[in-house]
């Protein structure tokens, strides 16, 4: 499938194990959501907008514990997210936030998570919306939903000083919904 060996180089460039790239060809149902999952994600009555594939990273500061410890602290992503014939569509940082080409822009907040199906990973996430950029693809969104997350979580190694910079590779698959 065309869409695979597009994934599969990510993949290898992200240093990401190559098995995840069937769960992001296919369609959200058969990416390794399960019921439970997929009932917790879900949000009936709406329709889907646009389905994109994202590759970015997570980015992770290094933050002092009340206790004196370090701990990587999630600050935000930064992830491109392209249409399945592989145009760049969205671009996805802090906010959260999605900014489309045409300039309609969606800040979003989690409504609930659920386990990724793929080990060491960052969960899946429905989030609600609300726009705040110009009339365009996504002005009408008021879902996303971040399913067939790959890779994304805080770095194994411990973090050294406080501000130090951590990025870890991630794929996912962003769903819009109206």
């Amino acid at each position: 499938m065309k869409s695979q060996s597009r994934l599969t180089k990510r993949l290898a460039a992200l240093g990401v194990a190559a098995a995840a790239c069937s769960m992001l060809a296919s369609p959200a149902s058969a990416q390794g959501v399960s019921p439970a999952t997929a009932s917790t994600l879900d949000v009936p009555g709406t329709q889907v907008v646009v389905s994109l594939e994202a590759s970015g990273v997570q980015i992770y500061t290094c933050k002092q514990k009340s206790d004196g410890t370090l701990e990587w602290t999630l600050r935000a992503p930064d992830a491109y997210l392209y249409d399945d014939a592989g145009a760049l569509a969205v671009h996805h940082v802090a906010g959260p936030s999605w900014r489309a080409n045409d300039g309609s822009r969606i800040e979003g907040k989690v409504l609930h998570q659920a386990p990724s199906s793929t080990p060491n990973s960052i969960p899946q996430l429905l989030l609600t919306t609300q726009s705040v950029g110009a009339k365009g693809m996504l002005s009408d969104v008021r879902y996303v939903q971040r399913l067939a997350t790959v890779g994304g979580v805080a770095p194994s190694r411990a973090c050294a000083k406080v501000g130090e910079e951590g990025r870890s590779p991630y794929l996912a698959r962003y769903v819009f919904l109206r």
